[in-house]
Protein backbone atom coordinates (compact mmCIF):
# COMPACT_ATOMS: atom_id res chain seq x y z
CA UNK A 1 0.00 0.00 0.00
CA UNK A 2 1.14 3.51 -0.71
CA UNK A 3 0.51 6.65 1.25
CA UNK A 4 -1.56 9.32 -0.49
CA UNK A 5 -0.67 13.00 -0.30
CA UNK A 6 -3.46 13.53 2.26
CA UNK A 7 -1.87 10.96 4.60
CA UNK A 8 -4.46 8.24 3.99
CA UNK A 9 -3.49 4.84 2.63
CA UNK A 10 -3.94 3.84 -1.00
CA UNK A 11 -5.15 0.24 -0.92
CA UNK A 12 -4.14 -0.61 -4.48
CA UNK A 13 -1.25 -3.01 -4.75
CA UNK A 14 2.27 -1.87 -5.48
CA UNK A 15 3.26 -2.73 -9.04
CA UNK A 16 6.60 -2.95 -10.79
CA UNK A 17 7.32 -1.39 -14.19
CA UNK A 18 5.83 -4.46 -15.92
CA UNK A 19 2.60 -4.25 -13.90
CA UNK A 20 3.34 -7.25 -11.66
CA UNK A 21 2.33 -7.00 -8.02
CA UNK A 22 5.52 -6.12 -6.13
CA UNK A 23 5.81 -4.75 -2.63
CA UNK A 24 7.59 -1.42 -2.94
CA UNK A 25 8.29 -1.01 0.77
CA UNK A 26 11.97 -0.65 1.55
CA UNK A 27 13.65 -3.63 3.23
CA UNK A 28 16.34 -4.00 5.85
CA UNK A 29 19.45 -6.12 5.45
CA UNK A 30 17.54 -9.25 6.44
CA UNK A 31 14.76 -8.59 3.93
CA UNK A 32 12.19 -7.41 6.50
CA UNK A 33 9.83 -4.72 5.20
CA UNK A 34 10.29 -1.23 6.60
CA UNK A 35 7.72 1.58 6.62
CA UNK A 36 7.23 3.48 3.37
CA UNK A 37 9.68 6.36 3.21
CA UNK A 38 12.25 4.67 5.46
CA UNK A 39 15.76 4.22 4.16
CA UNK A 40 16.34 0.59 3.40
CA UNK A 41 18.90 -1.63 1.76
CA UNK A 42 18.88 -1.65 -2.02
CA UNK A 43 17.24 -4.79 -3.33
CA UNK A 44 18.99 -7.25 -5.53
CA UNK A 45 17.82 -6.87 -9.11
CA UNK A 46 15.79 -9.88 -10.23
CA UNK A 47 16.49 -12.06 -13.21
CA UNK A 48 20.19 -11.26 -13.48
CA UNK A 49 22.09 -13.83 -15.48
CA UNK A 50 25.50 -14.49 -13.95
CA UNK A 51 28.13 -17.11 -14.52
CA UNK A 52 28.36 -19.66 -11.71
CA UNK A 53 31.59 -17.99 -10.52
CA UNK A 54 29.88 -14.57 -10.47
CA UNK A 55 26.93 -16.07 -8.58
CA UNK A 56 29.20 -17.56 -5.92
CA UNK A 57 31.26 -14.36 -5.63
CA UNK A 58 28.20 -12.07 -5.30
CA UNK A 59 26.43 -14.38 -2.86
CA UNK A 60 29.58 -14.61 -0.70
CA UNK A 61 29.90 -10.81 -0.70
CA UNK A 62 26.31 -10.50 0.52
CA UNK A 63 26.73 -13.24 3.15
CA UNK A 64 29.90 -11.57 4.42
CA UNK A 65 27.95 -8.30 4.68
CA UNK A 66 25.30 -9.99 6.87
CA UNK A 67 22.68 -9.98 4.10
CA UNK A 68 21.68 -13.63 3.59
CA UNK A 69 18.22 -12.67 2.29
CA UNK A 70 19.86 -10.88 -0.61
CA UNK A 71 22.29 -13.78 -1.16
CA UNK A 72 19.26 -16.05 -1.45
CA UNK A 73 17.95 -13.86 -4.29
CA UNK A 74 21.26 -14.27 -6.15
CA UNK A 75 21.04 -18.06 -5.75
CA UNK A 76 17.40 -17.96 -6.85
CA UNK A 77 18.39 -16.26 -10.12
CA UNK A 78 20.90 -19.06 -10.76
CA UNK A 79 18.32 -21.68 -9.82
CA UNK A 80 15.75 -20.27 -12.25
CA UNK A 81 18.15 -19.49 -15.14
CA UNK A 82 20.63 -22.32 -14.86
CA UNK A 83 20.50 -25.73 -16.48
CA UNK A 84 18.10 -28.28 -15.03
CA UNK A 85 21.07 -30.40 -13.91
CA UNK A 86 22.19 -27.61 -11.52
CA UNK A 87 18.87 -26.56 -10.07
CA UNK A 88 19.24 -28.74 -6.97
CA UNK A 89 22.60 -27.10 -6.24
CA UNK A 90 21.33 -23.52 -6.45
CA UNK A 91 18.06 -24.37 -4.68
CA UNK A 92 20.00 -25.96 -1.80
CA UNK A 93 22.23 -22.89 -1.50
CA UNK A 94 19.19 -20.60 -1.59
CA UNK A 95 17.62 -22.64 1.22
CA UNK A 96 20.78 -22.30 3.32
CA UNK A 97 20.70 -18.52 2.82
CA UNK A 98 17.01 -18.33 3.75
CA UNK A 99 17.65 -20.57 6.75
CA UNK A 100 20.34 -18.16 7.94
CA UNK A 101 17.94 -15.27 7.31
CA UNK A 102 15.29 -16.85 9.54
CA UNK A 103 17.87 -17.70 12.20
CA UNK A 104 19.08 -14.08 12.22
CA UNK A 105 15.49 -12.85 12.51
CA UNK A 106 15.01 -15.09 15.57
CA UNK A 107 12.83 -17.72 13.88
CA UNK A 108 14.88 -20.63 15.16
CA UNK A 109 12.45 -23.42 14.19
CA UNK A 110 12.02 -22.15 10.63
CA UNK A 111 15.71 -21.39 10.32
CA UNK A 112 16.73 -24.86 11.46
CA UNK A 113 14.20 -26.50 9.14
CA UNK A 114 15.46 -24.58 6.08
CA UNK A 115 19.12 -25.10 6.98
CA UNK A 116 18.58 -28.84 7.22
CA UNK A 117 16.51 -28.94 4.02
CA UNK A 118 19.24 -27.05 2.16
CA UNK A 119 21.96 -29.28 3.61
CA UNK A 120 20.02 -32.37 2.58
CA UNK A 121 19.63 -31.06 -0.94
CA UNK A 122 23.33 -30.27 -1.20
CA UNK A 123 24.39 -33.60 0.30
CA UNK A 124 22.47 -35.36 -2.48
CA UNK A 125 24.22 -33.30 -5.18
CA UNK A 126 26.41 -35.68 -7.21
CA UNK A 127 29.51 -33.50 -7.56
CA UNK A 128 31.42 -32.76 -4.31
CA UNK A 129 32.91 -29.35 -5.31
CA UNK A 130 30.96 -27.83 -8.23
CA UNK A 131 32.43 -24.40 -9.05
CA UNK A 132 34.63 -24.76 -5.97
CA UNK A 133 31.56 -24.83 -3.69
CA UNK A 134 32.40 -26.80 -0.56
CA UNK A 135 29.32 -29.05 -0.36
CA UNK A 136 30.68 -31.06 2.58
CA UNK A 137 31.72 -27.99 4.55
CA UNK A 138 28.39 -26.26 3.94
CA UNK A 139 26.48 -29.35 4.99
CA UNK A 140 28.42 -29.54 8.27
CA UNK A 141 28.01 -25.75 8.81
CA UNK A 142 24.23 -25.95 8.28
CA UNK A 143 23.77 -28.98 10.54
CA UNK A 144 25.83 -27.39 13.33
CA UNK A 145 24.05 -24.03 13.09
CA UNK A 146 20.62 -25.70 12.97
CA UNK A 147 21.45 -27.87 15.98
CA UNK A 148 22.64 -24.95 18.07
CA UNK A 149 19.91 -22.37 17.40
CA UNK A 150 18.54 -20.95 20.65
CA UNK A 151 17.83 -17.38 19.59
CA UNK A 152 18.74 -14.86 16.92
CA UNK A 153 22.20 -15.22 15.43
CA UNK A 154 24.44 -12.56 13.95
CA UNK A 155 24.10 -13.16 10.20
CA UNK A 156 27.54 -11.73 9.45
CA UNK A 157 29.35 -13.70 12.15
CA UNK A 158 27.46 -16.88 11.28
CA UNK A 159 27.87 -16.65 7.49
CA UNK A 160 29.44 -19.70 5.84
CA UNK A 161 32.31 -19.83 3.39
CA UNK A 162 30.88 -21.09 0.12
CA UNK A 163 34.15 -22.35 -1.30
CA UNK A 164 36.98 -24.34 0.16
CA UNK A 165 39.29 -21.38 -0.37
Amino acid sequence: MNEKSDGSRDTTRDRDADGRARNARPRDGLGRPLPYGAEGVERQPEGVTRTPAETVREAQRLLDAGMPFHAHEVFEDAWKAGPESERALWRGLAQLAVGLTHAARGNTAGGARLLLRGAGGLAAYPEPMPYGIDIGGLTVWAEQLAGGLRGPVDARASAPRLTGA
